[in-house]
């Protein structure tokens, strides 16, 4: 499908750059288990960092269409590379949501921040003065190593239970343990970041419940007014779809050298229809879901408000596409033979990179199917 570059960022373009750095890379990063500092500065010197970043903090206020266009193409190179990319502009997005003094004390120095986080309950904060006490382990913080700040959820006490609450902390106040040892998206340096017993000050904390309903106060830009649960399936199929088109293309070089040898001296091995009805399943299977995603990035973008009802169906889209996904890219991988199964071969790296990701608790197609269904069967007694 052809690439379409839907604003004017200029982010999109320069992720073409960034791609062929991270290729570059991507061996070496793969084995130090985190990206290079130099291709890590290139994706935030494209944009990503700053595409959701309110304009009056130097901001682009970007499209979550261009934002898909540009990890798809780093994704086509390095997944690793573009699933930070993707991260790094979900969470200045969510950082948006805080007090405008907070927000401005983020981007003091420029919309270039790095902001990395979680928001996974694995803290505990409690009130002290005029803002609060944290403690807590989060895992799984992608580039954490690279990061200017932190975006962490913690519970605190309301008054009908705990309640989650996303905290912004500043480098100096969190360390990071090096416990990223999956068999996939190795280079994401995806590490465990530790805070313990950290004031932070009321400005830098935001309900929950804000990201979740889409309401950023003091803020009236688009990409700011759409719910997290409409678009965080977004930020982590974006670099599946982007790896996949990847694997589709080292398996056809594969296939083409392996239509050309039979031709020339015909064996036991697979005929040409086989190599065919792969391609043409698999890169059917991935057009689909670069359309389905099309759709997602396209609701998010053009509103008017989005309604319950589109953000479940964003939700089942986006689960949907990781299980077609990589359905596409085992075909491929259980088609390519021994070559591409080499540790040496581009194709495995895909292949591994799709299931890691694929993996992620947003991902999962049976919550989705709930939430799908709740909202479009009408099954009350």
């Amino acid at each position: 499908m052809p690439d379409q570059f839907p604003s004017n960022t200029g982010m999109a373009r320069a992720a073409q750059e960034v791609a062929v750095l991270a290729a570059r890379h991507a061996d070496r990063a793969e084995q130090n288990r985190v990206l290079d500092p130099q291709v890590l500065r290139s994706v935030v010197n494209a944009g990503f960092a700053r595409h959701f970043v309110p304009a009056e903090h130097g901001g682009n206020n970007g499209t979550f269409a261009e934002l898909g266009a540009a990890v798809r193409t780093i994704g086509e190179r390095c997944p690793a590379t573009a699933w930070c990319a993707s991260i790094a502009a979900s969470l200045a997005r969510m950082a948006a949501y805080l007090p405008a003094e907070g927000r401005k004390e983020i981007w003091q120095h420029g919309p270039d921040a790095l902001v990395v986080g979680a928001i996974s309950p694995r803290g505990k904060a409690k009130p002290e003065g005029d803002g609060w006490r944290l403690s807590g382990t989060w895992s799984y913080i992608s580039a954490v190593d690279h990061s200017d700040w932190a975006l962490v959820l913690g519970l605190v006490p309301g008054d009908t239970g705990p309640e989650p609450r996303l905290f912004a902390l500043p480098r100096a106040t969190y360390r990071i343990e090096p416990t990223w040892s999956d068999i996939g998206m190795r280079a994401t340096g995806s590490n465990t970041l530790i805070a313990e017993d950290v004031f932070v000050p009321e400005a830098l904390s935001v309900p929950a419940r804000n990201l979740h309903e889409g309401r950023a106060p003091g803020l009236d830009s688009r990409c700011h007014a759409v719910p997290l649960t409409a678009v965080n399936g977004l930020f982590f199929t974006l670099p599946i779809l982007g790896a996949a088109r990847g694997a589709l293309r080292h398996w056809s070089e594969y296939a083409e050298e392996k239509i050309r040898a039979a031709a020339k001296a015909p064996g036991p091995g697979p005929g040409r229809s086989f190599y065919e009805e792969t391609l043409a399943r698999s890169s059917g299977e991935i057009d689909a879901a670069q359309l389905l995603l099309e759709r997602v990035a396209a609701v998010a973008d053009l509103g008017p408000e989005i309604t319950p009802a589109e953000t479940a169906r964003n939700q089942r889209d986006c689960a949907f596409v990781a299980d077609l996904l990589v359905g596409a890219v085992d075909r491929l991988f259980r088609a390519s033979g021994t070559s591409g199964h080499s540790v040496h071969s581009p194709l495995q790296r895909f292949w591994r990179d799709v299931h890691s990701a694929s993996g992620h608790v947003v991902l999962q197609f049976g919550p989705a199917a709930t939430a799908y269904a709740n909202r479009t069967l009408d099954v009350t007694p």
